[in-house]
């Protein structure tokens, strides 16, 4: 019998499943997410879903949701109390001073419209997700006005419970 060669992954799939990684150390288990930021194919920053320092996380509080109302008049509810994956990247860049111009995003699902706005303003030039998120029209629409290129590896809607 021969033996399969082994493949390695591509950058990509490599980024992504650092990013898979980095979510398990998420404490929102509603939306448990990371996220790498790299360049030049070496890892820059990365974030995950958390509660800002010293402040009681989903894990340990519970969530602190919040509904909101859609432009197609749908509700859903989302929980506020932690700072998302993208964002705490940023974050961790700007304390260390890390240029992240130029880099590329690996991610859960498309960023919401306030980390795609923080991304645009960051100097980022491509995103890449896992899955979709139920509410990126806009974020869709910024990046393409922005010229950031977003890829999906998936065709699939991020879910979660509580929505």
């Amino acid at each position: 019998m021969a033996e399969e060669k082994y493949v390695r992954p591509t950058w990509d799939e490599y980024f992504m499943e650092v990013a898979r990684t980095i979510a398990k150390r998420a404490t929102c288990d509603r939306g448990r997410s990371g996220c790498v930021i790299a360049r030049d194919n070496q890892i820059l920053v990365t974030g995950y879903v958390g509660s800002p320092a010293n402040l009681p996380h989903c894990d340990e509080a519970g969530h602190l949701l919040k509904k909101v109302i859609h432009d197609d008049g749908t509700v859903s509810q989302h929980c506020v109390r932690t700072v998302h994956a993208e964002q705490n990247a940023i974050c961790q860049a700007a304390k260390r001073g890390i240029s992240i111009d130029g880099g590329t995003v690996y991610c859960r699902m498309t960023p919401c419209r306030t980390c795609a706005m923080l991304l645009i303003n960051s100097g980022i030039k491509r995103v890449v997700c896992e899955k979709h998120y139920h509410d990126e029209n806009d974020s869709l629409e910024m990046f393409k006005q922005s010229g950031i290129k977003i890829e999906h590896l998936e065709d699939d809607v991020q879910k979660y419970e509580n929505m």
